[in-house]
């Protein structure tokens, strides 16, 4: 009797917990909204371990592009997200209405992983307040006043590369142009020489690779997290290693500590965060300044080497280009009598190859926002209730033959300045846009537009034997990078 009653309990809770999935299933089809029929328990995301995620995007946008529907529903584990795929709504709900939908949803965790609560993740009154004070570091006048580091950077760069080369060689060119922007943000960031051309495992160049390349969990655990980060919060599960963790507050906090007891002053990231600090504009701790410290160096060193290794990878295989490409530089340094500021300020024609490569290979597959409160869709019977998270699928979107003919081909004809104006602001989204676009932008096109010039001023490149055509996409990393070591011929003009 007791064994009947116990396998009865057991059929009653496995039809109830199948009732239960049922009924979050139909999340969607009770709204009348279109989505992709999910698989329990991942919902829509079983592949996010083997695919990366803009793949996972551009077959999930494919698969509902019969709908002509403005957006579709997924779900990730129990939760429904919502996918909008529409322009003019993505222009609305990134702009018009960003005061329904203004927080990332990004996962932090400033009690037990303060270095991760930066302005990327943090949320409302505190990201305002940041952001407006921030904002000045990255005005033209002070990418200008950055510029002399920058360039004595690209000019170690250049000699390691006449070492590095000789008469031609191939080269693993990902590896090379992290190596550039390591040395670029310690310096600008941080006011620290990192010499990663002499010494490829510099700390800088390890750590940078533990957080991007190695990050503490793997895509499945982060994508939980991202959804659910109340939970990880109440898990207290940190995001980052705690020996990269541990490196970057240490260097922030004995980099300040140093620069206040010299009475040193230098025109960089750092030294803006600590006169925030000291002036009483804003009460930063030393934690939080190494959390902002840390974003401008984790930002500005993986997205702008991934672009400019993207950008090269194409320019290799499409030589008529590398030629405009170079062209281009070459008559802008003449014109203004070497690599100057006003020099790579006017280089149009390699600023559209860098916006190409932007939207071939958007630093992150996928913008997102989460609801701050009810928000009814403009134009539809449906609401987003508070907490949601909006999916906009921008790998997809440039990867779309309605806004880009031949999606696939690298073209930097398409971003010739008529070009662009005759396409939708939304069809274009790298940096995101609206209130939350991309603080650090301006530095970034900066930072590539040198390493890009410094390059192709000097060297010719090629495809070579371990060239890998077509590239595939790491699943494990957090933003968009090659699959593997990714190797070009170059040679010396």
């Amino acid at each position: 009797m007791a064994l009947q009653l116990l396998v009865l309990l057991l059929i009653t809770v496995l039809l109830l917990g199948v009732l239960f999935v049922r009924r979050k299933y139909a999340y969607w089809a009770e709204r009348k909204v279109p989505y992709i029929e999910p698989r329990f328990p991942y919902g829509n995301f079983a592949d996010v371990d083997r695919k990366s995620q803009a793949d996972i995007s551009v077959e999930q946008c494919n698969q509902m592009r019969s709908t002509e529907s403005r957006f579709f529903g997924l779900f990730f584990f129990l939760q429904p997200l919502l996918v909008v795929t529409d322009l003019d709504l993505i222009k609305t709900i990134l702009i018009k209405d960003f005061n329904y939908l203004p927080d990332r949803g990004a996962y932090h965790n400033a009690r037990d992983d303060p270095l991760s609560a930066h302005l990327f993740a943090i949320e409302g009154n505190r990201w305002r307040s940041l952001r407006t004070r921030l904002t000045p570091t990255f005005t033209s006048g002070k990418m200008k006043m950055m510029f002399p580091t920058l360039r004595a950077v690209a000019d170690s760069f250049g000699e390691f590369l006449v070492g590095a080369v000789g008469a031609g060689t191939e080269l693993e060119i990902k590896d090379t142009m992290a190596r550039f922007t390591t040395d670029v943000i310690g310096s600008c960031a941080f006011g620290i020489e990192c010499n990663s051309f002499k010494n490829p495992d510099s700390e800088f160049r390890k750590f940078g690779q533990q957080v991007f390349d190695r990050p503490r969990h793997g895509t499945l655990v982060r994508l939980f997290l991202r959804i659910f980060p109340e939970v990880g919060q109440a898990l207290r599960v940190k995001s980052l290693r705690d020996e990269a963790s541990g490196f970057f507050f240490n260097i922030v906090k004995d980099t300040v500590t140093y620069r206040e007891k010299n009475g040193i002053e230098r025109k960089d990231f750092l030294s803006l965060l600590v006169e925030l600090r000291n002036t009483g504009e804003m009460h930063l701790a030393m934690e939080e300044i190494a959390a902002q410290s840390f974003i401008f160096f984790g930002a500005g060193f993986e997205t702008s080497s991934s672009n400019q290794t993207f950008c090269l990878y194409e320019l290799a295989q499409n030589q008529e280009y590398q030629e405009r490409a170079r062209s281009c530089v070459l008559e802008a340094v003449k014109k203004h009598g070497g690599l100057t500021y006003e020099a790579v300020c006017d280089m149009q024609y390699l600023d559209q190859c860098i916006n190409e490569t932007l939207r071939l290979y958007p630093p992150l597959p996928w913008l997102e926002r989460k609801a701050f409160e009810n928000y009814k869709i403009p134009d539809s019977n449906v609401t987003i209730p508070k907490g949601m998270k909006v999916l906009i699928p921008v790998f997809a979107i440039h990867r779309d033959e309605r806004y880009y003919p031949n999606p696939n081909r690298f073209d930097p004809n398409r971003f010739h300045p008529e070009e662009v104006g005759k396409r939708h602001l939304s069809s274009f989204l790298p940096f995101g846009e609206g209130p939350r676009v991309c603080i650090g932008l301006r530095f970034g096109m900066l930072q590539s537009r040198v390493g890009l010039a410094t390059i192709l001023s000097k060297f010719k490149l090629s495809l070579c034997p371990r060239s890998t055509v077509p590239l595939q996409y790491s699943s494990a990393s957090t933003v968009l990078q090659p699959k593997g070591a990714l190797w070009l011929k170059v040679e010396p003009l």
